[in-house]
């Protein structure tokens, strides 16, 4: 997270030989000034409104200035620098636009957030549910760590994360002095909460005029659609958008995505959103039909800037990251964005499908190696009895050199399904 800031105005020095009081030679004149007499050079006022006899005919001694005074005006008091090695997870309702959350959704979306939770919560019991029968009639022995290894790895947690949680659950339960097994879900849920912790990050833009992101991901695991309603989040956030349709080689690729961008969520009334700013008074497209996807990003980002436009997203077509030659492709897409836009892209976004399961962490191994990710967005959570994927992806992520931040995070198709990540929110959800 970061924001703009403006610099302090120099000092102005004052040369060294400049007049001094008590008794110091005159700067013009040289000589010394009568005792108990001022020898403070004149102000640029006091010389308009001098007589000109005095001046120019010698009825008193003039002390001339050898420098104008120095203008002082009152310092100009830079906004907070939020670094993006160590951004805060609050940001204060007073702070300056360019530090607030852009993706977050509407207030009248925010809500609604318990309605989305319990969305969640719903798409997760089938991960739940395989957890939870392990505390079922259970003591708290060998065979309910059995049990619950067993229900962990179903849930694709993966055989490192499993056992980081169950040690750290066993030390838990140690330092607690606990025999009830119902307590311990409790536990559990605290355990998945603290490893999930680093993913939690807001996407803030404002650094960079544009800022650029690229956005990839395997066919099918929703980059259109993530796209189209991270820009119509953008919107909301009262942001400039211009969208890049990279995937040129997919039928109604462009269609799909303006759509997306142009859709509007209804009332709670039902009635239309009305006092929502249609999306295409801020959002623009660059397409190009069988065109080359980089040439196509190259001239998006060209004319973000051209136009003022705050963000630049663009959307690739799938790429597998076992075909080499298709990888090759997005990292020719990523130089000539840096071509286009010094130090761009800003923000290089994975979308996964949540069913996925352990899949999910060999794709973000492999496009991180490819194309160094700064986040995720985690999709089609709904239905999905694999949700513990992230926990593998957040013990992995601790083998980088800075956490991979999870986004945002899906449940369906409605815009209000994406939603910021946060990290107890899920480990509450997926153990309910």
């Amino acid at each position: 997270m970061f924001s703009f800031f403006r610099k302090k105005p120099p000092a102005v020095q004052t040369p060294a030989g400049a007049a001094e009081a008590g008794g110091e030679p005159g700067p013009a004149t040289g000589e010394r000034a009568p005792a108990g007499s001022s020898t403070r050079p004149r102000t640029a006022l006091e010389w308009l409104n001098a007589d000109v006899g005095e001046l120019f005919f010698g009825k008193k001694p003039v002390d001339v200035p050898s420098v104008a005074p120095p203008l002082t005006a009152p310092p100009i008091e830079a906004l907070p620098v939020v670094t993006t090695t160590a951004p805060p997870t609050e940001i204060p309702e007073d702070a300056p636009a360019a530090l607030l959350p852009v993706a977050e959704p509407a207030p009248a979306e925010r809500e609604d957030r318990s309605d989305w939770l319990a969305k969640l919560r719903t798409g997760l019991r089938k991960t739940g549910s395989n957890i939870a029968q392990a505390f079922v009639g259970a003591s708290i022995d060998d065979a309910m760590y059995e049990d619950l290894e067993a229900a962990l790895l179903q849930a694709d947690t993966g055989v490192a994360a499993t056992r980081h949680l169950l040690d750290d659950l066993q030390r838990r339960i140690k330092r607690a002095h606990l025999e009830d097994p119902a307590a311990v879900r409790g536990l559990l849920t605290d355990c998945v909460a603290d490893l999930l912790a680093p993913l939690e990050r807001p996407l803030v833009i404002g650094e960079h005029v544009p800022t650029v992101i690229m956005v990839v991901g395997v066919n099918g695991a929703g980059k259109t659609t993530s796209v189209g309603k991270l820009a119509r989040h953008l919107v909301d956030a009262d942001q400039k958008v211009l969208l890049a349709a990279a995937d040129t080689f997919r039928a109604a690729a462009r269609e799909q995505l303006l759509a997306w961008a142009e859709r509007a969520e209804p009332a709670r009334d039902g009635s239309p959103a009305a006092t929502r700013l249609p999306a295409g008074n801020r959002i623009e497209i660059v397409s190009q039909e069988g065109g080359d996807p980089a040439g196509v990003t190259f001239d998006a980002v060209v004319a973000g800037r051209a136009r003022g436009c705050d963000v630049v997203i663009a959307d690739t077509a799938g790429r597998l990251a076992t075909q080499a030659h298709l990888m090759e492709e997005l990292k020719k897409i990523r130089r000539t964005i840096a071509k286009a836009e010094p130090g761009a892209p800003h923000e290089v976004l994975l979308v996964i499908d949540g069913n996925t399961g352990q899949n999910a962490l060999a794709q973000v191994q492999a496009f991180d190696a490819a194309l160094q990710l700064t986040g995720l967005i985690i999709t089609k959570l709904d239905g999905t009895a694999k949700g513990g994927v992230l926990a593998a992806i957040a013990l992995w992520s601790r083998s980088r050199t800075a956490p991979l931040p999870v986004y945002f995070i899906g449940v369906g198709e409605k815009l209000a399904d994406l939603q910021t990540f946060r990290a107890r929110e899920f480990a509450q959800a997926l153990l309910s």
